[in-house]
């Protein structure tokens, strides 16, 4: 059960409880069930019970206890590394062929099934934020809300840095690619660069160069379903085992794409926090084999 605490500023003397609340990124929902909840939970000022309408002083201390509902899916036994958890947030180091949600043949398997077993195991509850999303095939960090105001907190707060193997021999250590994307066809999985799609802009980083393939860091400055994938295929570099869009299995037999690492601020002191993925191990085979030049 996440208790939350404020301290009342002077600048916020006068104010409704409500308004205050709704200020700090808690939804009108949460703000409902808030009212029903015990009187010894709740909102509490100054310990003691308090309604929405009354309002704060300089120096209050006002304390809300989170509702929370079980998990709503089946948990899973499988089993996903854990790189961070605080009260607030959890970060998963996800593997390959694992979605982030329920999607065709994946209805049992998916983190978000990890996540409902975790919360049993926790005596915690509610459903998976991801704040960041990854492909099914995609490996690495995955950054989670534990409750509604860390996951308002968090939106558009989490930086991640990917790294992916493409094919060929990048022309520049560093670009920028600004080219917009958008669905081949409606509701198709397949991306396109088109001029009529959303904008989108992917920077990336050489880090080694192998000939055949190289090796590169890339920053997302927006978030496309696909973006990186759809980019390096557009200018002739797809992604080693992407066979969506133009990868070949030479190497890898999924797409050769990591997120490494994210940071973001934590919601409870906003102070940052860095988390790293450790590159997995098929990926990491591969590199060590065009390292050696095998």
């Amino acid at each position: 059960m996440r208790i939350l605490t404020f301290q009342i500023e002077p600048a916020d003397h006068g104010m409704k409880i409500e308004h205050f609340l709704r200020r700090e990124g808690i939804s009108s929902r949460v703000i409902v069930k808030l009212r029903h909840m015990p009187p010894d939970q709740g909102i509490l000022l100054n310990g003691q019970h308090a309604r929405t309408i009354d309002l704060l002083s300089a120096g209050d201390t006002l304390n809300i206890t989170l509702p929370q509902d079980p998990p709503k899916i089946k948990p899973s036994e499988i089993k996903v590394p854990i790189l961070y958890e605080d009260e607030d947030v959890i970060v998963y180091n996800k593997p390959f062929g694992m979605p982030c949600h329920q999607s065709g043949g994946h209805f049992f398997d998916t983190l978000a099934h990890v996540y409902a077993a975790h919360c049993l195991e926790i005596g915690e509850g509610g459903p998976f934020r991801p704040i960041n999303r990854i492909d099914r095939d995609t490996t690495g960090t995955v950054v989670a809300a534990k409750n509604q105001v860390a996951a308002g907190f968090l939106w558009k707060q989490v930086k991640k840095r990917y790294i992916a193997l493409v094919e060929g021999d990048l022309p520049k250590d560093s670009d920028i690619i600004d080219l917009p994307i958008m669905p081949e066809e409606p509701y198709a999985m397949h991306r396109i660069v088109d001029p009529d799609g959303q904008d989108a802009v992917t920077e990336y980083h050489v880090l080694e160069r192998f000939g055949s393939h190289t090796l590169a860091e890339f920053v997302l400055h927006t978030g496309r379903t696909h973006q990186i994938r759809v980019h390096m295929s557009y200018k002739g570099y797809p992604l080693a085992g992407d066979d969506l869009y133009g990868g070949s299995f030479d190497l890898m037999t999924r797409q050769a794409l990591h997120c490494l690492w994210v940071e973001f601020p934590r919601p409870s002191d906003k102070k940052t926090v860095h988390i790293e993925a450790p590159i997995p191990e098929d990926m990491e085979k591969v590199i060590k084999k065009l390292q050696n030049g095998v």
